[in-house]
């Protein structure tokens, strides 16, 4: 097979586009960032691609990798999304392996980026290598460099809708649910932001003096974010939205393992899994005013602010449901005490078709490369690039699928790949270059 005499070279191309430090942000320095851009094209030109271009987006850093390859007659196109940034390494002590030395062990490859999304990079630029430039569908191929540090593409396709004109798009910024089960991600939650304060004093007051009568503007606060939740830990805001989740997801000990959850204590919520954490509500309290315990002050608070972010549904308005949560916020009276409750940002979720010639190309794709039955999963954080390119190209099918996998570390120390897995992710793309142009019309 053509994939298997490509792969020691993408393996060892995979290797030295990680150890490039291509970190996107703020206070790292851009020289990385452009040598993983060129690095990126020369890759792409050595795989037969002629068309490609640097595009340059207005109060950005890094270049985005425009590629294209013309649709042969009658053939669809399928755009191709990943990025080349990657986050910090953070604590290098905690790595068992230098972070941007790419390491091969045990079936892996290690580094900075690995993963999260260099070998998607390579995926794709395999996946063409395979046709020598010239797949069986027309191309088009985006990989951006600040994916990691707010995305141009969060916005900018609606304002550019030809650019990513294509009857189909695969986002290659995920993975399978376990290493051996081919995956499609089906459905983003969305997100909202809630602001809360609370005022019940002109300023602190001492505890002693005043503690047990005057109102405590923290303790109202705590009492007031406690009501979000019933006994079980759910949720039991009015108006936001909950079903069941039918596909695949984690068995109770992987996600135990994958959220590292101490011993002895129990999750939160009742129900499925897939339910709890993808087609379900949740509220996460991400920001709470209150003194640090290396330094706490004998004082009734007068004052307390907290920032909670509520993740939405993949079919639900996301400003629909904040609403939800602003109302039933703005209803409690903790100790007869009103908060002030203010509406932040939106981004809503994503829900994919599944009954389109991508998805059963994809699926076949999957099918053919892994030698199991596909499964579908959804994922608990938004991705807006997706909804904005769904704004540009609302008749394009949306496919979610990459070389990663649950374990991977991604945004942590021993960031992984499995190179079965990735080799993989080259066989399921380029698979599906051919399932689809057979299924969309472009071939026989």
């Amino acid at each position: 097979m053509r994939v298997a005499e490509l792969m020691p070279g993408l393996v060892e191309d995979l290797k030295r586009l990680t150890s490039i430090p291509s970190v996107a942000s703020a206070g790292f320095p851009a020289e990385p960032l452009l040598a993983a851009h060129d690095f990126v094209i020369d890759r792409l030109r050595d795989a037969g691609v002629v068309a490609i271009e640097s595009l340059t987006i207005e109060g950005k850093t890094a270049p985005v990798v425009v590629a294209e390859v013309a649709a042969p007659p009658g053939a669809p196109t399928v755009l191709l999304y990943t990025h080349y940034d990657v986050v910090p390494a953070g604590d290098e002590s905690l790595w068992h392996t230098p972070p941007f030395e790419a390491v091969e062990k045990d079936g892996a490859l290690y580094g900075r980026g690995t993963a999260d999304s260099k070998a998607n990079v390579m995926s794709i630029i395999g996946a063409l290598k395979v046709f020598g430039g010239r797949p069986p569908v027309g191309v088009k191929v985006i990989i951006e460099g600040q994916e990691e540090v707010g995305s141009p593409f969060d916005t900018y396709p609606p304002s550019a809708p030809e650019l990513f004109r294509a009857d189909a798009m695969i986002i290659a910024d995920v993975g399978s649910v376990r290493p051996g089960t081919p995956t499609l991600t089906v459905a983003l939650r969305g997100s909202a932001q809630v602001d809360v304060e609370i005022r019940t004093l002109a300023g602190d007051k001492h505890s002693g003096q005043y503690g047990g009568a005057a109102p405590d503007a923290r303790i109202a606060m705590i009492h007031l974010l406690a009501s979000l939740h019933d006994a079980q830990g759910d949720v039991v805001v009015p108006g936001l939205r909950r079903t069941e989740w039918t596909g695949a997801t984690y068995t109770d000990e992987e996600f135990r393992e994958l959220a590292e959850i101490e011993p002895g204590t129990a999750t939160m919520g009742t129900g499925g899994l897939g339910e709890r954490i993808w087609s379900g509500p949740a509220v996460t309290v991400i920001a709470l005013d209150a003194p640090s315990t290396a330094a706490p002050m004998n004082a009734v608070a007068a004052f307390c602010r907290a920032v909670l972010n509520l993740r939405v549904h993949p079919e639900q308005d996301a400003a629909e449901a904040q609403a939800a949560l602003v109302r039933f916020l703005s209803a409690q009276r903790p100790f007869g005490i009103e908060a002030v409750v203010t509406a932040g940002e939106t981004g809503n979720g994503f829900a994919a078709t599944l009954n389109g010639p991508g998805y059963d190309a994809a699926t076949a794709a999957l099918r053919a490369a892994w030698n199991a039955e596909p499964q579908t999963m959804a994922g608990g954080g938004s991705i807006p690039l997706v909804m904005a390119l769904h704004q540009a190209v609302p008749a394009a099918e949306m496919l979610l699928f990459g070389a990663t996998d649950s374990y991977a570390n991604i945004h942590a120390p021993n960031e992984r790949v499995l190179l079965d897995e990735f080799a993989k992710a080259v066989l399921a793309k380029a698979t599906f270059f051919v399932e689809y142009a057979r299924r969309a019309g472009g071939a026989p």
